[in-house]
C-alpha cells in the first residue's frame, strides 16, 4: 500500500513547479513508499511559415501592378461611359439592358479596387476583386474568340467591331492572365512594405499580454 512520506516546504514547492515554471507530477513506483516526481514535458509550439523579405518585395510589385493597371484602364474608360457601354456590348454576352449598368459601373470599380491596391488598404479583398476582373475579361475574351467574333476587347478604352487581321486574343488573354496571376499572389501573401493596412490594422501586442496577465486595461472614467 502507498504511504506518502513525510514532505519538507521544499518539497512542497518542488512539487509544484519545476525550475521552469513547469507542473510536476507525483508517481509513486510500484512496490515503493517514497514519491518521485517527474516534470511535465510541453507540447512543442506549432510555428506559422514565416515571410520572407523577398515574398514582402514582390507583393508589394504585384500590388503596384495590378493597382496601376486597373487605375489607368477606369480612368480611361470613365471619361467616355458612352463607349465603355459600347465595348460590354460588343461581346454579345450579357443581355442588352444589363450591359449599361455593367459599362457604367466598371470604370468605377476599376478605380476604387486600383487605388485601393496602389496604398495596400484591404489588400486582400482588393486582390480577390480584381483577381475576378481580370478572370471575368479572360473568359469573356476568349468566348469572343471561340465564336469567331472580331472586336477589340475595350480593356484601355475604343473596344467595338475592328477587323480580323486587328484582333489581338492571344496577347490580351496572356495580359490579363499575368494580372490574375499578381492578384492571386497578394491575395495569398498580402503583407507588403508601403501599405496602409499597417496602419488600420496595426498590431495591439502590448494590450494582448496586459489582458493575459489579468491585468486590467485604462479605467475610462
Amino acid at each position: 500500500m502507498f504511504r506518502p512520506t513525510r514532505l519538507e516546504f521544499s518539497d512542497y514547492l518542488r512539487m509544484g513547479f519545476a525550475h521552469d515554471g513547469q507542473s510536476l507530477a507525483v508517481t509513486p513506483p510500484s512496490g515503493s513508499t517514497e514519491c518521485r516526481y517527474t516534470a511535465a514535458v510541453p507540447e512543442p509550439e506549432v510555428k506559422s511559415p514565416r515571410v520572407t523579405s523577398w515574398q514582402l518585395w514582390v507583393t508589394l510589385a504585384a500590388r503596384l501592378i495590378l493597382g496601376v493597371t486597373l487605375v489607368v484602364a477606369g480612368a480611361i474608360k470613365i471619361t467616355a461611359l458612352d463607349q465603355s457601354v459600347a465595348a460590354v456590348r460588343a461581346y454579345n454576352i450579357l443581355p442588352f439592358e444589363v450591359t449599361a449598368v455593367v459599362g457604367s459601373a466598371l470604370p468605377i470599380i476599376e478605380i476604387a479596387v486600383g487605388v485601393l491596391l496602389v496604398v495596400g488598404a484591404f489588400t486582400r479583398v482588393s486582390a480577390i476583386v480584381g483577381s475576378l476582373l481580370m478572370l471575368s475579361f479572360i473568359i469573356a475574351i476568349a468566348t469572343v474568340w471561340i465564336r469567331g467574333q472580331s472586336i477589340d476587347c475595350g480593356c484601355f478604352g475604343n473596344g467595338g467591331a475592328v477587323a480580323p487581321s486587328q484582333t489581338e486574343y492571344p496577347i490580351e488573354i496572356a495580359r490579363d492572365l499575368g494580372l490574375f496571376l499578381l492578384g492571386a499572389w497578394t491575395v495569398w501573401r498580402p503583407k507588403a512594405p508601403f501599405s496602409a493596412d499597417f496602419w488600420l490594422f496595426a498590431p495591439t501586442d502590448e494590450f494582448d499580454d496586459d489582458v493575459e496577465d489579468g491585468e486590467d486595461g485604462p479605467n475610462p472614467a
